[in-house]
């Protein structure tokens, strides 16, 4: 049912916003949250998340939006609060539905243009905004407020709408020393607690860890250490969008004589995309090419790259195992992983520290130095949002269902009601109104599987047919017959892949070809008519067979031709 008809139904009256987030409430990732109000919608950020390690050949996937294409009509403009694909991922694909306008700072829609172009998309429409701007779309009064996050140009929102106030946080975190000098801006978050904020959506990321989250210079500190130690080349690995990080790493390579090469397609397209913009600081001749490499004494060189996160085709990786063209490890070289290990990643980003170790480099990551920083606040942090903002609802936003259990708890000590603080799943509708809050509904939601540029082609029965595959393999019956008669003409054939070694188990391979052609001698003159009935029939009795012979389940195809 849609929402409007549900709204209808249960008699809620056309003065109601409705806050739908479509994913981030569930997961790291997928961040997307609808806005409405009568015939008017908002859409704040479009993000994607990465596969976890059983959706086999997965790329990543979106939200399921289908609730915002049945309202195309109402939808006034997308809002970004930062550049991370985690927020910004599923643009293009969303942007193949609906046609509206995009509203980002600078360096967030640097980002965004150079992903849309990848997709042909180079017509939608990005508008610059900055800091204390105010839009109106539709009902809505949109200001855009400075934080502090791993990213630079992020943004939270103060959403004016016809039933009140609200503050969306986006990602942050109180950085009181943030490296581009741009502090947040907590004049506006205090503005508006004292005005009256309707409710608050607020980070929950770190909502498990207490205390303050360390300053983004940290970083600086440990890299001086870790560099004036350092005998021949550095190797960097960090996000590609984490232009402080890249900022840091350059300016004390430049304090120790160092000059820099950047490595890999999505790091040198940011880089250069902030460099355009002016949120990179490089002085003349540090920043060289890759061929340049061979010109350098080792003490000379830093390298940045992308594969914090053990990525099979990652330039780190391909450095670890040997495979890259021109960057070789050798002794001396000190290869340093400044990002944190996503849960999920620890095994393969655990091969490649391995990998880089047994081929002589000093490995240092974030579990033996503090060599990264979170972009998101902890307890102490949230608690001062929650102080300041003073919201009369609760919304804890981008995170597990455990960190808004956490989130949620903090509001609760801070004097917040208990009735008034709302822990969503993703399609949960949040309706608030003069006569309160309710969770009263449910749209469609969910997550879209991308291979490749498909968009919703596979879904969980092609997964559990990729997982069948990679367990157990595959076991092919070629079989030829006579179309009159059903009488074998040819084969049966037997091929197996990933199931045993046809010229090891040639024993099995026979078995499996006598019980066929047993099999199909057994068949009546009606099964043998048709060609999908033999297939099933075949299926079964292999099925059975191979599972209490050889503990395996392998998938099976029999392909008959009739001749």
């Amino acid at each position: 049912m849609a929402l409007d008809a549900q709204k209808v139904e249960e008699g809620v009256m056309e003065n109601t916003l409705s806050v739908i987030p479509l994913g981030g409430v569930e997961e790291i990732g997928l961040n997307m949250t609808v806005f409405e109000y009568g015939n008017d919608i908002i859409i704040v950020d479009a993000g994607l998340m990465f596969p976890e390690e059983d959706m086999l050949g997965v790329d990543f996937l979106i939200p399921e939006f289908s609730y915002i294409t049945d309202n195309k009509e109402k939808v006034k403009g997308i809002i970004l609060t930062h550049g991370h694909e985690d927020h910004t991922g599923a643009l293009p694909f969303l942007l193949k539905e609906i046609n509206v306008p995009i509203y980002g700072t600078p360096l967030t829609l640097g980002l965004v243009r150079e992903k849309l172009r990848e997709h042909h998309l180079e017509k939608a429409e990005l508008i610059p905004v900055k800091p204390r701007d105010i839009i109106k779309l539709g009902v809505f009064s949109i200001e855009f407020i400075r934080v502090t996050h791993s990213i630079v140009d992020g943004v939270g929102l103060g959403i004016q709408t016809p039933v009140g106030l609200v503050v969306h946080t986006g990602d942050f975190k109180l950085d009181p020393t943030p490296v581009d000098g741009q502090l947040m801006d907590f004049h506006k978050f205090t503005e508006y607690g004292e005005k009256g904020t309707l409710l608050l959506l607020s980070d929950s990321t770190n909502a498990e860890k207490g205390g303050f989250t360390f300053s983004e210079k940290e970083v600086k500190r440990v890299f001086e250490d870790i560099f004036s130690n350092a005998p021949g080349r550095i190797i960097i690995a960090t996000f590609a969008s984490n232009i402080h990080r890249i900022q840091q790493a350059i300016d004390v390579a430049v304090k120790y004589g160092r000059k820099v090469i950047m490595c890999g397609r999505s790091i040198v397209s940011n880089a250069q995309i902030a460099l355009d913009l002016g949120y990179l600081r490089i002085p003349q001749n540090t920043w060289l090419r890759l061929e340049d490499l061979r010109k350098l004494e080792d003490h000379e060189v830093v390298i940045i790259t992308t594969g914090s996160q053990g990525e099979p085709m990652s330039v780190l990786s391909r450095i670890a195992t040997g495979e890259h063209k021109t960057i070789k490890i050798k002794d001396g070289d000190t290869v340093i992983l400044s990002a944190r290990m996503i849960p999920g990643n620890e095994q393969p980003i655990g091969r490649i520290i391995n990998h880089l170790f047994r081929r002589g480099a000093d490995v240092i990551y974030e579990k033996v130095s503090e060599v990264h920083v979170s972009g998101h606040a902890s307890k102490e942090e949230l608690k001062l949002m929650l102080n300041l903002v003073k919201p009369k609802y609760f919304m804890p936003i981008h995170g597990e269902y455990r960190h808004l259990v956490y989130h949620s708890k903090l509001a609760e000590k801070l004097s917040i009601p208990k009735e008034n603080i709302f822990i969503l799943e993703n399609g949960d509708v949040l309706d608030i109104a003069e006569e309160g809050a309710s969770r009263n509904s449910k749209v469609n939601s969910g997550r879209i599987f991308i291979d490749g540029k498909g968009m919703g082609d596979v879904e969980d029965m092609v997964l559990r047919d990729r997982r069948r595959l990679a367990h157990d393999g595959i076991v092919l019956i070629l079989l030829a017959i006579e179309k009159l008669t059903g009488n074998i003409v040819s084969g049966p054939d037997i091929i197996s892949r990933g199931f045993v070694f046809e010229d090891a188990s040639q024993e099995v391979i026979n078995d499996v070809r006598e019980l066929v052609t047993s099999t199909m001698k057994e068949f009546d003159k009606e099964i043998l008519s048709d060609t999908s009935l033999i297939q099933a029939k075949l299926r079964g009795v292999l099925k059975r067979y191979l599972r209490n012979t050889m503990d395996r389940r392998p998938m099976i195809m029999p392909i008959i031709i009739e001749v």
